[in-house]
């Protein structure tokens, strides 16, 4: 299966500059949040496939304008083309602004999920906003990641977790494609094709 996974930074490829057909091959579109609802309800449109997001800590108006023809899975697993996904967005609180979370907040979200991740079987794929804290995460306190989804990762070891919010241009080294166990992780900054038949391996 094909995910194009997206976050952050919307690909001017896929939009400004789309061709028909640019989508081709692709089952699902994953997004990790900070992108014009505008932009995902486009490439739901184009594309013709599901799409899966969560909020980033910018998305401050998808509450009242939803992207149209794309599923939220915030707070919740979704079972999408036989992949179970849970969705865990926003950012580390730096701010005070709406999707930003302490940790003893995101701490709870995930222990709200444990039913959910019982009667689920466990998950698939963790779609984040922020990244494991040590993960791909920045050194700055706003883009820090969460320890708690350390401990999800470790507990349900899910195939994939998924992240935007720490962008490629922060810094040249920083990693795409890391592992933690059983569990690859991918920074989806603008856009990442994901084939799950060939996995990538992680950045060195």
């Amino acid at each position: 299966m094909k995910l194009l996974l997206i976050s952050d930074k919307e690909c001017p490829a896929l939009w400004d500059f789309y061709q028909p057909g640019r989508l081709k091959g692709v089952d699902m579109i994953l997004s990790c949040g900070d992108l014009n609802a505008k932009y995902l309800s486009f490439l739901v449109t184009m594309g013709g496939m599901p799409l899966v997001y969560v909020h980033g800590n910018h998305d401050k108006t998808y509450d009242r304008n939803p992207p149209e023809g794309c599923d939220c899975a915030e707070d919740r697993i979704l079972r999408v083309k036989g992949l179970r996904i849970l969705g865990l967005g926003g950012s580390y609180l730096y701010s005070g602004g709406p999707h930003q979370y302490t940790e003893r907040q995101m701490e709870a979200r995930i222990q709200r999920l444990r039913f959910q991740l019982w009667r689920s079987g466990g998950v698939d794929i963790v779609l984040a906003h922020s990244p494991i804290r040590g993960y791909g995460d920045g050194e700055d306190y706003a883009h820090q990641g969460f320890s708690s989804l350390l401990q999800l990762v470790d507990k349900y070891q899910p195939k994939y977790l998924i992240h935007g919010h720490v962008h490629a241009n922060y810094g040249a080294d920083l990693p795409r494609v890391l592992r933690r166990g059983e569990t690859t992780i991918i920074n989806a900054y603008e856009r990442f094709l994901l084939d799950t038949d060939n996995p990538p391996q992680p950045d060195l």
